[in-house]
């Protein structure tokens, strides 16, 4: 089931939404050796991989102090008599396990597979990487939460679960375990390839161990200079790029040409108090109840613009809600009823102590005004972070990176919380990179052969002002579901 956590934070930064787990029987069983690497299989994968353990210290300022173990996974290059340099993936959030994405990557990467391993590593605070997790004594129904439900107290008990040092938990220490891991495996230099958060990650790794790295892909930017958790301004830039297209296809207009006023009316109902209903669980087939509330319907919705595969249901849901027909919404909610794959501790634990101290009052008003959730996505940080535990950050951690390696930035015109601005502060301090915005891309641009193969080649020439970027304009523009029974 879905977490009250994870309907609070259901606007944090995602990068991949197709999570597959670990086999459990992979676990690290003897925490007395450094370095274990076997062969193994991974849910959704039917091959054979690697699976990987690695004992690091917590505190790297106490080397001999207390120990966490790293896991990791290995995708082996199907062509490996070239030995090319391989691929690290930086999983996004904060707070995804790069090995529960194993099988969308090994689907999605098969073309850079082919002649590169990819290195997953669970970021420490995720999957099998000492988890922050926070776990209730209640199971919730996906149905009836709303994120105003959320109280200070869960957040209190949260805390009180977690083992360990928790200002170690930190963007810095998440490098050095990455780091780590590419030399206890051997390998001189890796490409690193960071999606939303993990484009965070990247840039931090191009700081502190920049000769490590032979060439970086950021795919769908969180700058430095950009604190995480001002999305209001770039959610709405989204959303109303959705209806302009939406006026500018004869169909979409056909079906909903007041879509903009019925959205506001929509919220403005919702804004006089939450609708509850009896269902049947679309599951379980019970009676269950289903509320929905302006925050939920908000959050709901953006989470909706991330993708170009659900964008095309976001002019129907709101039409039948503006009608008093909440089913589809329901639908949408019953594909997240299995959660988001987030573990919200290491979210709440970076955001709330490298990002939200950077956001001013005023950052905050502005981001505020716009016309799709006003403050929504503020809210989770403003009710969380006052309590979470704080560590420092040295303000050199903000300072913009310069390094001279060769990089690869990707935008999607239409993404919902990194939009292209994003990519250009990046581009304009790193001397040997390009930025490519896709017009027709949401959330993470290489999500289609097009943009894997443009990867692919970037990972052979190194030259990332030379690439085949024709397979951009082939990209499909905007399309939206116009009727129940789909399209007519």
């Amino acid at each position: 089931m879905i977490t009250k956590w994870q309907s609070l934070l259901a606007i944090s930064l995602l990068s991949l939404s197709s999570m597959l787990l670990a086999d459990n029987a992979d676990e690290h069983k003897n925490k007395d050796e450094v370095l274990t690497l076997k062969n193994c299989h991974l849910k959704g994968i039917k091959s054979q991989v690697q699976c990987g353990t690695l004992r690091v210290p917590e505190n790297y300022s106490l080397p001999n102090g207390e120990k966490i173990t790293l896991n990791f996974a290995v995708l082996p290059a199907i062509d490996s008599s070239q030995n090319k340099t391989p691929l690290m993936f930086l999983a996004g959030g904060p707070g995804q396990a790069a090995v529960e994405l194993a099988a969308h990557i090994f689907t999605t990467f098969s073309e850079i597979k082919k002649s590169h391993d990819i290195i997953l590593v669970d970021q420490r605070g995720t999957g099998k990487s000492h988890p922050l997790e926070c776990e209730e004594n209640s199971v919730n129904n996906v149905y009836d939460i709303i994120p105003e439900d959320f109280s200070a107290q869960e957040i209190k008990d949260c805390i009180a679960q977690f083992k360990g040092d928790l200002s170690q938990y930190n963007s810095e220490n998440a490098i050095r375990d990455f780091d780590a891991v590419r030399s206890a495996l051997g390998h001189e230099k890796i490409n690193i390839y960071g999606g939303s958060y993990g484009t965070r990650a990247g840039l931090v790794y191009m700081r502190m161990f920049p000769d490590s790295l032979k060439s970086v892909v950021l795919d769908s930017v969180g700058p430095i200079e950009v604190p995480i958790g001002t999305f209001g301004q770039s959610s709405a830039r989204s959303f109303n790029l959705l209806l302009e297209n939406c006026m500018q296809d004869d169909s979409c207009k056909a079906a909903y040409p007041d879509l903009a006023n019925e959205f506001k009316a929509v919220v403005a109902r919702l804004e006089q108090g939450p609708v509850k209903i009896e269902i049947a669980h679309p599951r379980l087939g019970t009676k269950t109840d289903f509320v929905l509330s302006r925050s939920k319907f908000i959050s709901n919705l953006r989470m909706q613009l991330y993708s170009m595969q659900t964008r095309t249901l976001v002019p129907l849901i709101i039409h039948q809600a503006f009608l008093g027909n909440y089913k589809p919404m329901i639908g949408l909610i019953a594909m997240s009823e299995g959660g988001v794959g987030m573990y919200v501790g290491l979210t709440l634990n970076i955001v709330c102590n490298e990002d939200i101290p950077k956001i001013t009052t005023d950052m905050f008003t502005a981001d505020a005004d716009n016309d799709f959730g006003g403050n929504d996505s503020h809210n989770p940080w403003l009710q969380a972070c006052p309590l979470w535990p704080k560590y420092s950050v040295d303000e050199s951690f903000y300072q913009s990176i310069t390094v001279n390696i060769p990089t690869l930035i990707l935008s999607g015109n239409l993404d919902p919380v990194t939009p292209p601005s994003n990519g250009d502060k990046s581009a304009a301090t790193l001397p040997n990179s390009h930025h490519i915005v896709s017009k027709n891309s949401a959330h993470i641009v290489a999500s289609t052969p097009c943009v894997v193969d443009i990867v692919n080649e970037f990972l052979e020439t190194l030259d990332p002002k030379g690439l085949d970027e024709s397979c951009l304009a082939e990209l499909k523009s905007e399309t939206f579901m116009t009727h129940l029974n789909g399209n007519l």
